[in-house]
Protein backbone atom coordinates (compact mmCIF):
# COMPACT_ATOMS: atom_id res chain seq x y z
CA UNK A 1 0.00 0.00 0.00
CA UNK A 2 1.35 3.40 -0.95
CA UNK A 3 4.66 2.04 -2.30
CA UNK A 4 6.33 3.66 -5.26
CA UNK A 5 5.74 1.93 -8.63
CA UNK A 6 8.66 0.54 -10.63
CA UNK A 7 10.28 2.73 -13.21
CA UNK A 8 10.33 6.49 -13.32
CA UNK A 9 6.84 7.84 -13.89
CA UNK A 10 6.25 11.39 -14.99
CA UNK A 11 6.03 13.87 -12.13
CA UNK A 12 3.58 16.70 -12.70
CA UNK A 13 4.15 19.92 -10.81
CA UNK A 14 1.78 22.30 -12.58
CA UNK A 15 -0.99 23.07 -10.14
CA UNK A 16 -2.02 26.57 -11.10
CA UNK A 17 -1.98 29.42 -8.64
CA UNK A 18 -2.85 27.28 -5.67
CA UNK A 19 0.23 25.13 -6.04
CA UNK A 20 2.06 27.83 -4.09
CA UNK A 21 0.68 26.43 -0.85
CA UNK A 22 2.73 23.23 -1.20
CA UNK A 23 6.18 23.37 0.37
CA UNK A 24 9.10 21.25 -0.76
CA UNK A 25 10.50 18.72 1.71
CA UNK A 26 13.45 20.98 2.61
CA UNK A 27 11.26 24.07 3.02
CA UNK A 28 8.86 22.12 5.20
CA UNK A 29 11.62 20.82 7.47
CA UNK A 30 13.09 24.31 7.78
CA UNK A 31 9.65 25.76 8.49
CA UNK A 32 8.94 23.19 11.21
CA UNK A 33 12.30 23.61 12.89
CA UNK A 34 11.95 27.37 12.95
CA UNK A 35 8.34 27.59 14.01
CA UNK A 36 7.45 24.35 15.78
CA UNK A 37 3.90 23.57 16.83
CA UNK A 38 3.94 26.35 19.36
CA UNK A 39 3.81 28.88 16.53
CA UNK A 40 0.91 29.32 14.14
CA UNK A 41 1.33 27.34 10.95
CA UNK A 42 0.12 29.19 7.88
CA UNK A 43 -2.16 27.49 5.39
CA UNK A 44 0.86 27.17 3.08
CA UNK A 45 2.60 25.02 5.67
CA UNK A 46 -0.12 22.37 6.10
CA UNK A 47 0.66 19.86 3.36
CA UNK A 48 -0.10 16.19 2.79
CA UNK A 49 3.31 15.43 4.25
CA UNK A 50 2.27 17.19 7.48
CA UNK A 51 -0.96 15.21 7.67
CA UNK A 52 0.94 11.96 7.01
CA UNK A 53 3.61 12.67 9.62
CA UNK A 54 0.99 13.49 12.24
CA UNK A 55 -1.13 10.45 11.48
CA UNK A 56 -4.30 12.14 10.24
CA UNK A 57 -4.06 10.31 6.91
CA UNK A 58 -2.26 7.16 5.79
CA UNK A 59 -0.70 6.10 2.49
CA UNK A 60 -2.90 3.81 0.46
CA UNK A 61 -4.05 2.69 -2.96
CA UNK A 62 -7.21 4.32 -4.29
CA UNK A 63 -7.84 6.40 -1.15
CA UNK A 64 -8.02 9.73 -3.03
CA UNK A 65 -10.78 10.77 -5.38
CA UNK A 66 -11.98 13.75 -7.43
CA UNK A 67 -15.57 14.12 -8.65
CA UNK A 68 -15.85 16.89 -11.21
CA UNK A 69 -18.69 17.62 -13.64
CA UNK A 70 -19.78 14.00 -13.71
CA UNK A 71 -16.26 12.57 -14.09
CA UNK A 72 -14.46 10.51 -11.43
CA UNK A 73 -10.70 10.30 -10.88
CA UNK A 74 -8.97 7.96 -8.42
CA UNK A 75 -5.49 8.36 -6.95
CA UNK A 76 -3.04 6.61 -4.62
CA UNK A 77 -1.51 8.48 -1.68
CA UNK A 78 2.20 7.69 -1.54
CA UNK A 79 4.45 7.61 1.51
CA UNK A 80 6.13 10.92 0.62
CA UNK A 81 2.83 12.79 0.27
CA UNK A 82 2.75 12.67 -3.51
CA UNK A 83 -0.26 11.44 -5.49
CA UNK A 84 -0.25 8.75 -8.17
CA UNK A 85 -3.14 8.92 -10.65
CA UNK A 86 -4.37 5.34 -10.99
CA UNK A 87 -5.40 5.62 -14.64
CA UNK A 88 -2.02 6.73 -16.02
CA UNK A 89 0.49 6.22 -13.22
CA UNK A 90 1.48 9.92 -13.33
CA UNK A 91 2.87 11.33 -10.09
CA UNK A 92 1.67 14.71 -8.78
CA UNK A 93 3.40 16.74 -6.09
CA UNK A 94 0.24 18.17 -4.56
CA UNK A 95 -3.57 17.89 -4.49
CA UNK A 96 -3.74 21.15 -6.45
CA UNK A 97 -1.51 19.85 -9.24
CA UNK A 98 -3.58 16.67 -9.58
CA UNK A 99 -6.93 18.50 -9.36
CA UNK A 100 -5.88 21.09 -11.94
CA UNK A 101 -4.65 18.42 -14.34
CA UNK A 102 -7.82 16.32 -14.06
CA UNK A 103 -10.18 19.28 -14.31
CA UNK A 104 -8.46 20.66 -17.38
CA UNK A 105 -9.09 17.34 -19.10
CA UNK A 106 -12.81 17.91 -18.56
CA UNK A 107 -12.80 21.70 -18.83
CA UNK A 108 -9.75 23.10 -20.69
CA UNK A 109 -10.61 26.63 -19.52
CA UNK A 110 -10.07 25.66 -15.88
CA UNK A 111 -7.26 27.76 -14.43
CA UNK A 112 -6.68 26.12 -11.04
CA UNK A 113 -7.78 23.02 -9.19
CA UNK A 114 -8.36 24.09 -5.58
CA UNK A 115 -7.08 20.67 -4.58
CA UNK A 116 -7.88 20.81 -0.87
CA UNK A 117 -11.54 21.46 -1.63
CA UNK A 118 -11.76 19.07 -4.58
CA UNK A 119 -9.75 16.02 -3.52
CA UNK A 120 -11.36 13.61 -1.05
CA UNK A 121 -9.50 11.19 1.19
CA UNK A 122 -11.69 8.15 1.96
CA UNK A 123 -14.79 10.18 1.11
CA UNK A 124 -13.92 13.32 3.11
CA UNK A 125 -12.52 16.57 1.71
CA UNK A 126 -8.82 17.11 2.39
CA UNK A 127 -9.78 20.60 3.62
CA UNK A 128 -11.56 18.92 6.55
CA UNK A 129 -8.33 17.14 7.54
CA UNK A 130 -6.53 20.46 7.41
CA UNK A 131 -9.15 21.91 9.76
CA UNK A 132 -8.79 18.90 12.07
CA UNK A 133 -5.02 19.42 12.20
CA UNK A 134 -5.48 23.06 13.21
CA UNK A 135 -8.08 22.18 15.85
CA UNK A 136 -5.74 19.54 17.30
CA UNK A 137 -2.39 21.31 17.22
CA UNK A 138 -3.28 25.01 16.98
CA UNK A 139 -6.77 25.48 18.46
CA UNK A 140 -6.25 29.23 18.62
CA UNK A 141 -5.54 29.50 14.90
CA UNK A 142 -7.82 31.47 12.60
CA UNK A 143 -9.82 28.89 10.65
CA UNK A 144 -9.74 31.14 7.62
CA UNK A 145 -6.12 30.06 7.22
CA UNK A 146 -7.27 26.58 6.21
CA UNK A 147 -8.02 27.58 2.65
CA UNK A 148 -9.71 30.71 1.52
CA UNK A 149 -10.35 29.16 -1.89
CA UNK A 150 -12.26 26.11 -0.58
CA UNK A 151 -15.62 27.89 -0.42
CA UNK A 152 -14.97 29.53 -3.77
CA UNK A 153 -14.50 26.13 -5.39
CA UNK A 154 -17.67 24.79 -3.82
CA UNK A 155 -19.54 27.87 -4.95
CA UNK A 156 -18.22 27.58 -8.50
CA UNK A 157 -19.13 23.91 -8.86
CA UNK A 158 -22.40 24.54 -7.05
CA UNK A 159 -23.30 27.15 -9.69
CA UNK A 160 -22.44 24.67 -12.41
CA UNK A 161 -24.70 22.10 -10.77
CA UNK A 162 -27.54 24.61 -10.50
CA UNK A 163 -27.16 25.56 -14.16
CA UNK A 164 -27.25 21.89 -15.10
CA UNK A 165 -30.35 21.37 -12.98
CA UNK A 166 -32.08 24.32 -14.64
CA UNK A 167 -31.18 22.96 -18.06
CA UNK A 168 -32.52 19.51 -17.28
CA UNK A 169 -35.36 20.33 -14.89
CA UNK A 170 -37.97 19.38 -17.46
CA UNK A 171 -36.32 16.01 -17.99
CA UNK A 172 -35.03 14.97 -14.58
CA UNK A 173 -36.07 15.83 -11.01
CA UNK A 174 -33.50 17.36 -8.68
CA UNK A 175 -31.02 15.18 -6.85
CA UNK A 176 -32.54 14.46 -3.46
CA UNK A 177 -29.36 14.41 -1.38
CA UNK A 178 -26.63 16.77 -2.52
CA UNK A 179 -23.04 15.88 -1.72
CA UNK A 180 -22.65 19.08 0.25
CA UNK A 181 -25.50 17.91 2.53
CA UNK A 182 -23.48 14.89 3.65
CA UNK A 183 -22.27 15.18 7.22
CA UNK A 184 -18.57 16.00 7.03
CA UNK A 185 -17.63 14.09 10.17
CA UNK A 186 -14.08 12.82 9.95
CA UNK A 187 -13.57 9.54 11.85
CA UNK A 188 -10.83 9.44 14.45
CA UNK A 189 -8.59 6.57 15.42
CA UNK A 190 -9.35 4.78 18.66
CA UNK A 191 -5.79 5.35 19.89
CA UNK A 192 -6.38 9.11 19.74
CA UNK A 193 -9.34 9.03 22.16
CA UNK A 194 -7.58 8.39 25.47
CA UNK A 195 -9.54 8.65 28.71
CA UNK A 196 -13.22 9.54 28.63
CA UNK A 197 -13.89 13.25 28.34
CA UNK A 198 -17.37 14.62 29.08
CA UNK A 199 -16.65 17.56 26.77
CA UNK A 200 -16.09 15.28 23.76
CA UNK A 201 -18.87 15.20 21.16
CA UNK A 202 -20.75 11.87 21.59
CA UNK A 203 -21.37 11.83 17.82
CA UNK A 204 -17.62 11.62 17.10
CA UNK A 205 -17.09 8.73 14.67
CA UNK A 206 -14.40 6.16 15.42
CA UNK A 207 -12.55 3.98 12.93
CA UNK A 208 -12.91 0.24 13.45
CA UNK A 209 -9.93 -1.81 14.53
CA UNK A 210 -9.21 -5.38 13.44
CA UNK A 211 -9.12 -8.14 16.05
CA UNK A 212 -5.57 -8.89 14.92
CA UNK A 213 -4.56 -5.27 15.58
CA UNK A 214 -5.36 -5.73 19.29
CA UNK A 215 -3.75 -9.20 19.42
CA UNK A 216 -7.04 -11.09 19.59
CA UNK A 217 -9.02 -13.55 17.55
CA UNK A 218 -12.67 -12.99 16.72
CA UNK A 219 -14.32 -15.06 19.51
CA UNK A 220 -17.32 -16.15 17.42
CA UNK A 221 -18.41 -16.77 13.84
CA UNK A 222 -21.39 -14.98 12.30
CA UNK A 223 -23.79 -16.00 9.53
CA UNK A 224 -26.40 -13.48 8.35
CA UNK A 225 -29.41 -14.29 6.19
CA UNK A 226 -29.76 -12.26 2.98
CA UNK A 227 -33.40 -11.56 3.93
CA UNK A 228 -32.10 -9.85 7.07
CA UNK A 229 -29.89 -7.58 4.97
CA UNK A 230 -32.75 -6.83 2.59
CA UNK A 231 -35.28 -5.84 5.26
CA UNK A 232 -32.74 -3.88 7.28
CA UNK A 233 -31.46 -1.96 4.25
CA UNK A 234 -35.01 -1.34 3.00
CA UNK A 235 -35.95 0.16 6.38
CA UNK A 236 -32.91 2.45 6.33
CA UNK A 237 -33.67 3.62 2.76
CA UNK A 238 -37.24 4.77 3.49
CA UNK A 239 -36.42 7.84 5.55
CA UNK A 240 -33.80 10.55 5.85
CA UNK A 241 -33.96 10.19 9.65
CA UNK A 242 -32.09 7.63 11.73
CA UNK A 243 -33.84 4.31 12.32
CA UNK A 244 -33.24 1.38 14.66
CA UNK A 245 -34.22 -2.29 14.80
CA UNK A 246 -33.32 -5.59 16.45
CA UNK A 247 -31.87 -8.86 15.18
CA UNK A 248 -33.18 -12.31 16.03
CA UNK A 249 -31.36 -15.61 15.63
CA UNK A 250 -29.61 -18.41 17.47
CA UNK A 251 -26.34 -18.84 19.33
CA UNK A 252 -24.68 -22.26 19.28
CA UNK A 253 -22.20 -22.57 22.13
CA UNK A 254 -20.71 -25.78 20.69
CA UNK A 255 -19.78 -24.32 17.31
CA UNK A 256 -19.48 -20.72 18.53
CA UNK A 257 -21.71 -19.72 15.62
CA UNK A 258 -24.11 -16.78 15.78
CA UNK A 259 -26.81 -17.11 13.12
CA UNK A 260 -28.88 -13.99 12.36
CA UNK A 261 -32.22 -15.08 10.87
CA UNK A 262 -34.65 -12.17 11.24
CA UNK A 263 -34.64 -8.38 11.38
CA UNK A 264 -37.28 -6.63 13.46
CA UNK A 265 -37.59 -2.94 12.50
CA UNK A 266 -38.83 -0.55 15.18
CA UNK A 267 -41.78 1.29 13.68
CA UNK A 268 -41.47 4.25 15.99
CA UNK A 269 -39.70 7.59 16.31
CA UNK A 270 -36.58 7.19 18.38
CA UNK A 271 -37.52 10.02 20.74
CA UNK A 272 -40.99 8.54 21.46
CA UNK A 273 -40.21 6.37 24.47
CA UNK A 274 -43.85 5.54 25.17
CA UNK A 275 -44.37 4.06 21.72
CA UNK A 276 -40.92 2.45 21.81
CA UNK A 277 -41.88 0.34 24.81
CA UNK A 278 -44.93 -1.07 23.04
CA UNK A 279 -42.95 -1.76 19.85
CA UNK A 280 -40.18 -3.52 21.75
CA UNK A 281 -42.74 -5.63 23.61
CA UNK A 282 -44.24 -6.70 20.27
CA UNK A 283 -40.77 -7.63 19.00
CA UNK A 284 -40.19 -9.57 22.20
CA UNK A 285 -43.33 -11.62 21.57
CA UNK A 286 -42.35 -12.23 17.92
CA UNK A 287 -38.98 -13.55 19.03
CA UNK A 288 -40.62 -15.88 21.56
CA UNK A 289 -43.19 -17.24 19.08
CA UNK A 290 -40.50 -18.01 16.49
CA UNK A 291 -38.17 -19.66 18.98
CA UNK A 292 -35.48 -17.05 18.37
CA UNK A 293 -33.16 -15.20 20.70
CA UNK A 294 -32.19 -11.57 20.62
CA UNK A 295 -28.73 -11.56 19.03
CA UNK A 296 -28.13 -7.92 18.08
CA UNK A 297 -29.41 -4.61 16.80
CA UNK A 298 -28.99 -2.29 13.84
CA UNK A 299 -29.35 1.41 13.16
CA UNK A 300 -28.68 3.83 10.31
CA UNK A 301 -26.42 6.77 9.65
CA UNK A 302 -28.51 8.16 6.78
CA UNK A 303 -26.01 10.65 5.33
CA UNK A 304 -22.81 9.80 7.16
CA UNK A 305 -20.19 7.04 7.18
CA UNK A 306 -21.31 3.66 8.50
CA UNK A 307 -18.92 3.83 11.46
CA UNK A 308 -19.81 3.81 15.17
CA UNK A 309 -19.96 7.02 17.16
CA UNK A 310 -18.86 7.23 20.77
CA UNK A 311 -22.55 6.99 21.68
CA UNK A 312 -22.90 3.87 19.52
CA UNK A 313 -19.86 2.30 21.21
CA UNK A 314 -21.38 2.83 24.67
CA UNK A 315 -24.78 1.52 23.48
CA UNK A 316 -23.18 -1.58 21.98
CA UNK A 317 -21.23 -2.28 25.15
CA UNK A 318 -24.42 -1.89 27.19
CA UNK A 319 -26.25 -4.32 24.91
CA UNK A 320 -23.42 -6.87 25.15
CA UNK A 321 -23.55 -6.76 28.95
CA UNK A 322 -27.33 -7.10 29.02
CA UNK A 323 -27.31 -10.16 26.77
CA UNK A 324 -24.58 -11.74 28.84
CA UNK A 325 -26.85 -11.59 31.91
CA UNK A 326 -25.91 -12.48 35.45
CA UNK A 327 -24.63 -16.03 34.82
CA UNK A 328 -21.43 -14.70 33.21
CA UNK A 329 -22.01 -16.95 30.21
CA UNK A 330 -20.80 -15.65 26.87
CA UNK A 331 -23.30 -14.73 24.17
CA UNK A 332 -22.27 -12.24 21.51
CA UNK A 333 -24.44 -9.27 20.60
CA UNK A 334 -23.88 -8.09 17.03
CA UNK A 335 -24.15 -4.41 16.13
CA UNK A 336 -24.74 -3.36 12.50
CA UNK A 337 -24.63 0.16 11.05
CA UNK A 338 -26.19 0.88 7.67
CA UNK A 339 -25.19 3.96 5.65
CA UNK A 340 -27.69 4.30 2.77
CA UNK A 341 -27.30 7.89 1.55
CA UNK A 342 -23.65 8.77 2.13
CA UNK A 343 -21.95 9.90 -1.08
CA UNK A 344 -18.63 8.55 0.15
CA UNK A 345 -19.92 4.99 -0.32
CA UNK A 346 -18.49 2.93 -3.14
CA UNK A 347 -21.19 2.75 -5.81
CA UNK A 348 -24.90 3.14 -5.15
CA UNK A 349 -25.30 0.32 -2.61
CA UNK A 350 -25.37 1.01 1.11
CA UNK A 351 -22.34 0.39 3.30
CA UNK A 352 -23.16 -2.31 5.88
CA UNK A 353 -20.81 -2.41 8.88
CA UNK A 354 -21.03 -5.25 11.44
CA UNK A 355 -19.10 -4.41 14.62
CA UNK A 356 -18.46 -5.46 18.19
CA UNK A 357 -16.87 -3.71 21.17
CA UNK A 358 -13.96 -5.07 23.19
CA UNK A 359 -13.90 -3.73 26.78
CA UNK A 360 -11.00 -1.38 27.59
CA UNK A 361 -7.96 -2.84 29.39
CA UNK A 362 -8.45 -3.48 33.11
CA UNK A 363 -5.70 -1.02 33.95
CA UNK A 364 -7.58 1.71 32.02
CA UNK A 365 -11.22 1.31 33.10
CA UNK A 366 -12.09 4.90 32.16
CA UNK A 367 -11.22 4.44 28.49
CA UNK A 368 -13.82 3.86 25.79
CA UNK A 369 -14.52 0.36 24.55
CA UNK A 370 -12.62 -0.67 21.43
CA UNK A 371 -14.84 -0.96 18.32
CA UNK A 372 -13.72 -3.83 16.10
CA UNK A 373 -14.85 -5.03 12.67
CA UNK A 374 -16.65 -8.38 12.64
CA UNK A 375 -16.15 -10.81 9.78
CA UNK A 376 -19.51 -12.09 8.59
CA UNK A 377 -20.66 -14.80 6.19
CA UNK A 378 -23.78 -13.86 4.22
CA UNK A 379 -26.13 -16.76 3.45
CA UNK A 380 -28.31 -16.38 0.34
CA UNK A 381 -31.98 -17.20 0.94
CA UNK A 382 -33.83 -18.94 -1.87
CA UNK A 383 -36.85 -16.64 -1.75
CA UNK A 384 -38.37 -13.64 -0.02
CA UNK A 385 -40.57 -14.87 2.83
CA UNK A 386 -44.09 -13.64 3.45
CA UNK A 387 -42.98 -12.38 6.88
CA UNK A 388 -40.41 -10.09 5.26
CA UNK A 389 -42.85 -8.83 2.64
CA UNK A 390 -45.46 -8.14 5.31
CA UNK A 391 -42.91 -6.25 7.39
CA UNK A 392 -41.98 -4.15 4.36
CA UNK A 393 -45.63 -3.28 3.76
CA UNK A 394 -46.01 -2.24 7.41
CA UNK A 395 -42.95 0.02 7.08
CA UNK A 396 -44.38 1.61 3.94
CA UNK A 397 -47.66 2.29 5.75
CA UNK A 398 -45.80 3.75 8.72
CA UNK A 399 -43.70 6.20 6.69
CA UNK A 400 -46.23 6.93 3.92
CA UNK A 401 -47.24 10.39 5.15
CA UNK A 402 -44.03 11.18 7.07
CA UNK A 403 -42.27 14.47 6.23
CA UNK A 404 -38.92 12.66 6.11
CA UNK A 405 -40.04 10.00 3.62
CA UNK A 406 -37.55 9.66 0.77
CA UNK A 407 -38.91 10.80 -2.59
CA UNK A 408 -38.11 7.91 -4.90
CA UNK A 409 -38.79 9.72 -8.17
CA UNK A 410 -35.84 12.00 -7.48
CA UNK A 411 -32.25 11.31 -8.49
CA UNK A 412 -29.49 9.94 -6.31
CA UNK A 413 -26.91 10.69 -8.99
CA UNK A 414 -27.25 11.89 -12.60
CA UNK A 415 -28.07 8.45 -14.03
CA UNK A 416 -29.70 6.72 -11.04
CA UNK A 417 -33.05 7.45 -9.42
CA UNK A 418 -33.73 6.74 -5.78
CA UNK A 419 -35.93 3.86 -6.90
CA UNK A 420 -33.09 2.41 -8.96
CA UNK A 421 -30.81 2.74 -5.95
CA UNK A 422 -33.22 0.75 -3.78
CA UNK A 423 -33.46 -1.96 -6.44
CA UNK A 424 -29.72 -2.44 -6.19
CA UNK A 425 -30.27 -3.80 -2.67
CA UNK A 426 -31.72 -7.08 -3.76
CA UNK A 427 -33.17 -8.37 -7.00
CA UNK A 428 -35.97 -9.97 -5.01
CA UNK A 429 -37.60 -6.56 -4.60
CA UNK A 430 -38.07 -6.40 -8.36
CA UNK A 431 -39.15 -10.02 -8.69
CA UNK A 432 -41.39 -10.53 -5.68
CA UNK A 433 -42.96 -7.24 -4.66
CA UNK A 434 -44.60 -5.47 -7.59
CA UNK A 435 -47.54 -4.54 -5.38
CA UNK A 436 -45.14 -3.21 -2.79
CA UNK A 437 -43.34 -1.05 -5.35
CA UNK A 438 -46.64 0.33 -6.66
CA UNK A 439 -47.71 1.18 -3.12
CA UNK A 440 -44.41 2.73 -2.17
CA UNK A 441 -43.64 4.74 -5.27
CA UNK A 442 -47.10 6.15 -5.94
CA UNK A 443 -46.10 9.80 -5.65
CA UNK A 444 -49.70 10.94 -5.24
CA UNK A 445 -49.99 9.03 -1.99
CA UNK A 446 -46.87 10.32 -0.24
CA UNK A 447 -45.87 13.66 1.19
CA UNK A 448 -43.85 15.85 -1.17
CA UNK A 449 -41.78 17.49 1.57
CA UNK A 450 -38.47 16.41 3.04
CA UNK A 451 -37.29 17.47 6.47
CA UNK A 452 -34.42 16.26 8.60
CA UNK A 453 -35.74 15.67 12.11
CA UNK A 454 -33.59 16.44 15.16
CA UNK A 455 -31.28 13.58 16.08
CA UNK A 456 -33.01 11.82 19.01
CA UNK A 457 -31.66 9.54 21.69
CA UNK A 458 -31.72 5.85 20.77
CA UNK A 459 -33.98 3.67 22.98
CA UNK A 460 -32.24 1.03 25.06
CA UNK A 461 -32.95 -2.69 24.96
CA UNK A 462 -35.83 -3.92 27.08
CA UNK A 463 -34.39 -4.53 30.53
CA UNK A 464 -36.55 -7.64 30.94
CA UNK A 465 -36.16 -8.95 27.37
CA UNK A 466 -34.03 -11.86 28.52
CA UNK A 467 -36.96 -13.21 30.52
CA UNK A 468 -38.96 -13.58 27.31
CA UNK A 469 -36.34 -15.63 25.49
Amino acid sequence: MGSEPPGSPQVVEDGGEEDEEELSGGEEAEFRSSSGRGSLLTRRGITLRVLLKDGLVEPGDGVLAIHYLGKNFVGDLLNDGKIRWVETGQIFNSPSAWATHCKRLVNPAKKSGCGWASVRYRGQKLAQYKTTWLHKYQPSADMSMVSEEDDDEDEEEGKAAVQADEKNKNNKPDVMVSRRADRERIPVRYCSLGTRDAARDPHTLVELSAFSAINRFQPFNVAVSSNVLLLMDFHCHLTTSEVVGYLGGRWDTNTQLLTVLRAFPCRTRLADRDTASAVEEEICQNLFMRGLSLVGWYHSHPRGPALPSLQDIDSQMDHQLRLQGSNNGFQPCLGIICGPYYHGNQGVASTITPFWVVPPPEQRPNDYGIPVAVEVTYVQDNFLTSDVLNEMMLLVDYYRMAPDLVQFNQYWCPETTMLDKVKVMHIEIKKSSNSLSKCLFDNESVSAGLSELPRPQRPGLLADLRACL
